[in-house]
Order: structure tokens, then sequence, then C-alpha cells
């Protein structure tokens, strides 16, 4: 007999709207019905949760993340990328794309070997390559030292060791070799993204045009929006095939900036990502970003030495705190806000048959808030993460 879990009472946000008074019901790891309607007939042993007065979304899939729980993908062991998953899974995030920071080519193709086998075991959605290709006036929190020209051979050895679990990867279009690294990418199959980048307005139109389809971060790590010199972030909100990354932290954008993206991109070009180091889930104190030592306080990381001190190094969000934020704070309407953080980068990462949504036949995956936005529950392949406690079950 397959295991039926039977969420009832709650308001549920589905693809097609909001729907009060739902019900979500789960048999083994699979969801067979999300909406009003109940299955057809016995189907297995019961549990039955009302959940009335809450909130049930989607798991969230985060495509740019690089640490949480103290640990990091840079590190280069199963076990800290564990950590990170398992961490970010109790916030909500269900589906992981893992992110590395720049570093020597050999190192990095270490750390893709590791990731790789996780990706194969169900534990990542893939890889995703930020740096060495970068901008060194726009490196941020990556070293600057370790920065090179995207050369389509270096390109290719990344992915190539990656072992088709390359998902994305961020680079500079105005370096030399840069076209021709995001021609390489599209070829191969693997996101290219445009990022810490001092690329110009025809530079990154150009870029779009040889099959970029990603924004990292937009806005952070690039040139600013100028009324004669409009920069990358014109040419990356104003295209269609661009999906924009977006932190909302309260750190990394102002709330007009990001009002500003939803108005220009629209709801189903935005993606909202952590880019987390270390320091997501913990306290404060000190941590480590690939090679740089971090400083964390009031929950804001930054480089703590070396040229390029005191720059924003990642951030310590979770998913359910965007969640939060954008309905609390940013005004957001909440299918604006399920696309953003689970059906864009579901659909992006090209898994949007399994997961990004509720509906019959895909993965259930799901988070559940209460009335003041705070999570409670989180369910991953129809097992429970995070169990609402304060909620009887029959």
């Amino acid at each position: 007999m397959v295991e039926r879990t039977v969420l009832s009472g709650a308001r549920v946000v589905l693809p097609s709207g909001v729907v009060d008074d739902g019900r979500v019901t789960v048999e083994g790891r699979r969801l067979v019905d999300a909406g009003t309607a109940a299955p057809d007939g016995p189907r297995g042993a019961a549990t039955a949760l009302d959940l009335t007065g809450h909130t049930i979304v989607p798991g969230f899939v985060d495509i740019h993340v690089h640490g949480g729980g103290g640990a990091s993908f840079s590190s280069g062991t199963a076990e800290e990328a564990l950590t990170t998953i398992r961490t970010h899974r109790a916030h909500g995030t269900t589906t992981t794309v893992a992110s590395t920071v720049t570093g020597d080519l050999d190192d990095l193709a270490r750390q893709a070997a590791v990731l790789s086998e996780l990706t194969e075991q169900g534990d990542l959605a893939g890889i995703h390559f930020e740096g060495p290709f970068i901008s060194s006036h726009r490196c941020g929190a990556h070293q600057p030292e370790l920065l090179r020209d995207p050369d389509p051979a270096d390109v290719r050895k990344l992915v190539e060791a990656a072992r088709g679990a390359a998902r994305m990867m961020t680079l500079a279009p105005e370096l030399p070799g840069g076209l021709d690294s995001v021609r390489l990418l599209a070829e191969a199959g693997v996101i290219a993204a445009v990022g810490h980048t001092d690329s110009d307005y025809d530079a990154t139109r150009q870029a779009i045009d040889a099959g970029a389809t990603v924004a990292t971060h937009l806005f952070n790590a690039m040139p600013s929006l100028l009324h004669r010199a409009p920069g990358p972030i014109a040419a990356l909100l104003e295209d269609e095939r661009i999906t924009v990354e977006l932190i909302n932290d309260g750190t990394h954008l102002h709330p007009s900036i990001l009002e500003l993206a939803f108005g220009r991109a629209g709801a189903d070009r935005v993606a909202f990502i952590t880019d987390a180091m270390g320091a997501a889930g913990m306290s404060d104190g000190q941590y480590r970003l690939g090679p740089m030592r971090v400083d964390v306080t009031d929950g804001v990381a930054r480089i703590a030495d070396g040229p390029t001190a005191g720059a924003i190094a990642g951030s310590t969000l979770t998913l359910d705190t965007a969640f939060k934020r954008a309905l609390t704070v940013d005004g957001l309407p909440v299918e604006d806000v399920v696309r953003a953080l689970s059906a864009n980068p579901a659909r992006l990462l090209g898994v949007a048959d399994r997961v990004g949504s509720l509906e019959p036949g895909k993965d259930a995956d799901l988070v559940v808030f209460d009335a003041a936005y705070d999570l409670v529950g989180v369910m991953r392949h129809g097992e429970w993460i995070v169990k609402p406690a304060s909620i009887t079950g029959t």
C-alpha cells in the first residue's frame, strides 16, 4: 500500500491562481491532487493534516547558492556539500544548483567531480560555475589574481569535468574569448550567464544574440544604469530571452530596484536566488568563501581583507526569508513570488516537468507557511524535511 498524505484547509498557490480552503494529496513521492478535488476512492493508508490558516507553495528552486550551515560547495568535499544542501532544504529549497567560486582550474575541476556525483545521486540539480572567467573590474568577492579570460578551451575543460552536471556558467562576455565561449556553452546545453561584467549595452546585446539567457544577480557586479550609457542592465532587462536573478535580502537591492526589475522584465523572467555563502542559517562570525576570508556582521557578509576588502561577499539569505520579504516588504502578489522562487528557475533548468509547481504527477516538493509567512513545514519527494509540529494529523 502506498502511503497517502492529505493536506487540507490551506491557501494553495497553483499555476492557475490561488485556491482558498484547498487540498493537496501526496502518494509516495508524487502529487496526485492539488486544488479542491479529492482523489477517487481509497488509495492506501492516509494521514490527514488540517492546515487551515496556512499557505502551501511549491518547493523552492535555487539556481545560485555557494554555501550554508557553515559549509561550502567550494570545499571539494561531499560532506560539506551535503551540509549546505540540508541547510537550505530546511528553509524550503528542495532543488539546488551548487555554485562554485573563482579558483584554479584544476581545483574547480576537482570540485566539479565531487558535485557531479551528488548530481547523479539526485542531491543536486547540477553545477553553476561562477568565475574565473569574469572581469577584474567587477570581481566582487572573487580573488582577482585567479581571474582569467574565457578561453573556450578552458571553458570546455570545466564543462567536461562536470561530467554532464554543468548547468550554468557566469562569465564576462566583453573579455577575449567571451562571445565564443557563450556560443560553446549554448551548443553544449549549458546556460551562459552574463555577470561580474564591465560590458556595455552593445556588447551585452551581442552576448544575448550569441546565446546568453541569464543575468547573474542583476544590478550587482556590473556597471550602473545611466541615462546615456544604459550598460548591461538595460540590455538584460529588456530582452525577453533573459531570466534575471535577483537577491532579495534587503542588502543587495533597494525595494524600488526590485520593483523596477519586476515591472520591466515581468514576473515570468525573474528568478530569486540566495547567492548564499557558508553563513546562511548560522550566526555572525568569520567564514570563508572559496579562498577568501569573510566577516559576517548583522547578517551581512563582506570580504575581510586583501584588495577587495569590504566588498559584499554573497549573502546569508535563505529562500523562505526571500519569500516572506517579497510579500511583507515588497508587496508582491504571492503568485508572482512563487514564479520567481519555483516555476521560473525550474523552467530555466529544464526540470519543470518534475518540480516548480503544485500539479498532479510532479514531485511532492512543497513548503508550508503560517499566517505570518514564517516557515513551518517542508516536504521533499513526499517526505517531511520539516514537519508542521503544531498541527495534528489523523
